[in-house]
């Protein structure tokens, strides 16, 4: 997250390019809108004497741009929010065990589940799925 901050601040204040403009906001729109949050809120505390994220994003790749990148940030709720403006924020992966079934028997392929697997011969097995996960800080939220 600092360091796509970083890469954004240098790509800011600079002559900028199209190709610059571009890459800054195709990276801008790659990354979800949580970590866009985060980059934003970094930008603010650390170069907003060169203008504030919405005002140099605005300024550098136009209006429209800007707006698009600006608007995924909107989906966040407020709570999500003031986790995000957590001063720790640390992530891990945890892996969960989970059943996946298919049935042998043939049929069309939405008719699958009309009954259950009592009713069938269904196949399962055990597997494994790795997902990230975020804890925060236990500062007060804001």
């Amino acid at each position: 997250m600092t360091e796509i901050a970083d890469r954004v601040y240098n790509l800011y204040n600079g002559y900028t390019s199209g190709k610059e403009q571009q890459m800054a906001y195709n990276m801008l729109m790659e990354i979800p809108p949580s970590l866009l949050y985060r980059v934003q809120h970094h930008y603010n505390s650390h170069y907003e004497k060169f203008g504030d994220f919405v005002w140099r994003s605005e300024d550098e790749l136009g209006p429209r741009k800007a707006n698009l990148i600006l608007r995924r940030v909107e989906t966040i709720s407020l709570y999500c929010r003031s986790l995000l403006r957590s001063t720790h924020i640390q992530s891990r992966t945890d892996t969960m065990a989970f059943v996946y079934c298919r049935s042998d028997e043939g049929g069309p392929p939405g008719n699958i589940w009309h009954g259950s697997l009592h009713d069938r011969r269904a196949m399962c097995m055990e597997k494994l799925i790795s997902l990230q996960r975020n804890t925060y800080s236990n500062t007060k939220l804001r």
